[in-house]
């Protein structure tokens, strides 16, 4: 009997490791499956896990120098489609595929990429509406982050001629596609925030396809928007895309014209509010001036009425009024007094003796002077005066009758 030849386990294990990696169909094969037990080693780089379908599972491998060209980041219950190589691990015997390559079985792996890091980053509070800054009304200064010979940059200088030709733009020429345009963008944030400040900064480029805008959904270009201390404008594409540098920003413009028309005020409109304002403000001032007028001219009254002067002038023309009353009381006493003395005059001239002598009458009087009005009054031979209207006559008594 044939000796038979004995194998220690690392033979065996590294026959069937040879037998794998040589064989033609096993070199380069594609495999569909679901991640499971998934886990990355953040010090290599490296990427383990398992793809298994509804019976079967098979070890996986990701080495750094594939994975670093991921779009999305792996997850268990994700499923793949792979492509790659199979081998087997020496130390465990354990059959393994080293893929070389991945991508989402049914979505895209950018969509995945970008719902994946818009779901981080919305959960870290960098998209909440009380985090962004106000732009300014009335920048000075304005900085672009752009192609320095794309038509974004042409549309914003057009735009800011229109609107407001004295605001200065600050242009930093970016690259806005490709590898290097992330660092590049960040760069341009980074440069208005430290270097040369201005009031706000627009970022952004025209439009294109997912993968050419896919630069502005760079994480670390994400963070810097939302650390920079300037309000930031993003203008990526048209307006139905959407990307990272749109729901960080401080506002968001569906493309670059219109970000100039958000960053830049319209002078010709603000000059016709001005005018307006300033009519409005004439208005109020004049008619300030004259409801101020008249409270002075009623003020200025109100301290004439109130002066020493007018009160004595009130005090003056109230004692001529007295005066005048008593000037015409003291009249009209005096007409009331001559009248009634006229009156008493006429009454007195009715019963005056002279005045009934005019007429013929006289009045006798005996040596004592008394009026005689009986002949006892008198004696026979007594000398009486007849007083008469122009004059009076002695006579002598002789003779006394007496009437019947």
């Amino acid at each position: 009997m044939q000796e038979q030849a004995i194998f220690s386990v690392t033979q065996i294990n590294e026959y069937i490791k040879m037998t794998l990696e040589s064989s033609a169909v096993l070199k380069s094969v594609f495999l569909r499956g679901e991640i499971s037990n998934f886990k990355s080693n953040y010090s290599s780089g490296h990427l383990y896990f398992s793809l298994k379908d509804e019976t079967s599972s098979l070890r996986a491998v990701m080495f750094r120098s594939s994975a670093s060209r991921l779009k999305f980041r792996l997850e268990s219950g994700m499923k793949v489609i792979v492509h790659g190589r199979i081998s087997s691990y020496t130390v465990s015997g354990d059959c393994q595929i080293i893929i070389d390559d991945m991508q989402p079985d049914g979505a895209g792996a950018l969509a995945i990429a970008f719902e994946q890091l818009k779901k981080r980053l919305e959960a870290e509070g960098l998209f909440a509406p009380e985090r962004k800054k106000p732009i300014p009304k009335f920048p000075k200064s304005v900085g672009v982050i752009t192609s320095a010979s794309g038509a974004a940059l042409h549309d914003i200088i057009n735009v800011s001629g229109r609107r407001s030709p004295s605001t200065e733009i600050i242009i930093y020429p970016s690259y806005v596609q490709g590898e290097l345009a992330p660092r590049s963008l960040t760069g341009g944030i980074l440069f208005f925030n430290n270097r040369q400040k201005v009031d706000v900064i627009i970022i952004g480029r025209g439009g294109g396809s997912a993968e050419d805008l896919w630069c502005f959904n760079d994480e670390t270009l994400a963070r810097t928007i939302a650390e920079s201390e300037i309000p930031v404008i993003s203008a990526v594409g048209h307006e139905t895309d959407f990307t990272i540098c749109d729901f960080v920003s401080d506002l968001r413009a569906p493309t670059p014209s219109a970000a100039a028309e958000l960053a830049f005020p319209d002078t010709s409109e603000i000059l016709s509010r001005v005018r307006i304002l300033s009519r409005k403000a004439d208005d109020i001032t004049a008619n300030r001036l004259r409801n101020l007028q008249t409270k002075l001219m009623l003020m200025h009254k109100s301290i004439e009425l109130q002066s020493p002067a007018n009160r004595l002038k009130e005090k003056s023309n109230s004692l001529q009024l007295l005066k005048n009353r008593l000037e015409n009381a003291q009249k009209s006493i005096m007409d009331e007094t001559q009248n009634r003395f006229l009156m008493l005059c006429t009454r007195l001239e009715g019963v005056n003796p002279l005045a009934v002598l005019s007429h013929g009458y006289s009045v006798v009087e005996n040596r004592e002077g008394s009026i005689v009005s009986s002949i006892d009054d008198v004696e026979m031979g007594e000398i009486i005066t007849v007083k008469l209207s122009d004059g009076e006559i002695n006579a002598t008594v002789t003779e006394k009758k007496i009437s019947r």
